[in-house]
């Protein structure tokens, strides 16, 4: 396919996800189904486009004056990508299925080099405007570039499994993917890729068959590192899903002690098995529901440390999945502030006196963060927030460097794309006396 083709069948699956409110990887498939003469690079090439798009969208919109799929798309290409007039219009030249032209009104809009001055927050921050007074009670002025940071494209971050390996040698592995030490984690590697690029290949890489790495971003491996997990301790991971948390838990505890993974979602909880054993995680216990049973009881006052992995909006994880933040509604953040709440109420009874909970999000959002530690600590006087210092000391040496990065509250740390150069997560730390 040409780049102009290709942009075409990127405008013709951005109405589809518009129209039929669909989620972007559904769409993007069904595409490739019923046009197989696109190659892996033509799909790959129009997937950019249209994640580009979406994590764009509102700014896109307003540079160009209109939300039409070909605008959105136009104004994503010169916001996101940089290019020029000149450039787009050699690209939409109306030649072997290229779009159109732009006319005078579309030429006049990407002749702008930026968003005008007074461009809302919401606009320039690429969010959905019912969120705007959630992103300034956090970050107040600052809403906007912290949501034009969760606007860019992620890297792809890698956890080395030192139950096999350790850094220098997994980088080694994958040397080949140019995969550099990430800047906060001692276990994690990154791989930068342009707009254009298309993502690697992962699962098919050996170091990855042989359980040496894992795909996790560096938030979610430091969320891990700040809760404290020791080796011989009893470990409950309450939320684990997929396991990618689990996996951290028993490699931080260097195959020593006990970590109960169990999830409420038996589907969540179907990779977990995979993992475990490609990891060579010996000391990791899955515990899959059944039913109303409690699978939890014989633990309960006997666990050193519950980590949970609440069910949140995902607002951390936009750059990951930029579709997400137009479909989330406001009914949504309701559900998920039940759902956090019950989490903790479980992993209460569970604590032993001295034992810990490890609450994490990935929002930003204070109404799943902080307002559930204050509500939590309010109805259980015998927990109480560890302070953010103590918590950060988990990173050793860095630690002072990571506090003065992140965004810290009374209640635990927040990491976002702008100041840590990770997805969105909040870590809050709370001791039973």
């Amino acid at each position: 396919m040409t780049p102009g083709a290709r942009l075409s069948a990127a405008i013709e699956v951005l109405a589809e996800i518009e129209n039929r409110r669909r989620p972007a990887a559904d769409a993007l498939k069904d595409w490739g189904l019923s046009h197989r003469f696109a190659g892996s690079g033509d799909r790959a090439a129009i997937g950019g486009l249209v994640f580009d798009a979406l994590r764009r969208r509102s700014s896109a919109a307003h540079l160009m004056g209109a939300s039409t799929p070909r605008a959105v798309l136009f104004g994503a290409l010169r916001l996101e990508r940089g290019m020029s007039l000149d450039a787009i219009a050699r690209l939409a030249d109306g030649v072997r299925y290229a779009p159109p032209p732009p006319d005078q009104a579309e030429a006049k809009a990407l002749a702008a080099a930026r968003l005008p001055d007074d461009t809302p927050a919401h606009v320039r921050g690429d969010y959905p405007q019912w969120l705007d007074p959630y992103f300034a009670a956090v970050f107040g002025e600052e809403r906007a570039e912290e949501g034009a940071a969760l606007s860019r494209r992620a890297p792809v971050d890698l956890r080395v499994n030192t139950l096999k390996t350790d850094r220098a040698t997994a980088a080694a592995a994958v040397a080949h993917l140019h995969a550099a030490a990430t800047p906060w984690s001692p276990t994690g590697l990154r791989i930068a890729l342009s707009a254009e690029a298309k993502s690697p290949p992962l699962h098919a890489e050996p170091a990855f068959i042989d359980g040496l790495i894992e795909i996790q971003d560096e938030g979610s491996q430091l969320a891990t590192l700040l809760s404290g997990a020791r080796p011989g301790e009893t470990v409950v991971d309450l939320c684990a899903g997929g396991g990618g948390k689990t996996l951290a838990l028993a490699a931080l505890m260097a195959n020593s002690g006990r970590v109960v993974a169990t999830d409420t979602d038996i589907r969540r909880l179907a990779p977990i098995h995979a993992r475990v054993a490609r990891a060579g995680a010996h000391n990791v216990e899955i515990r899959t529901p059944r039913g109303d049973a409690d699978l939890l009881a014989d633990l309960a006052g006997a666990v050193d440390l519950v980590l949970i992995d609440a069910p949140c909006t995902g607002v951390g994880a936009w750059r990951r999945n930029p579709d997400a933040k137009w479909r989330v509604r406001p009914g949504a953040l309701e559900l998920r502030i039940k759902a956090q709440d019950a989490a903790l109420e479980s992993a209460a009874r569970l604590v032993k006196p001295g034992g810990r909970i490890a609450y994490i999000t990935c929002s930003l959002l204070d109404e799943e963060n902080g307002a559930r530690v204050r509500a939590f600590v309010a109805l259980h006087p015998e927990f109480a927030v560890t302070p953010a210092g103590e918590v950060a000391g988990a990173l050793g040496a860095d630690a002072m460097r990571f506090l003065t990065a992140v965004k810290v509250s009374a209640e635990g740390l927040l990491m976002t794309p702008r100041r840590t150069g990770t997805d969105g997560f909040f870590v809050s730390m709370m001791r039973r006396s």
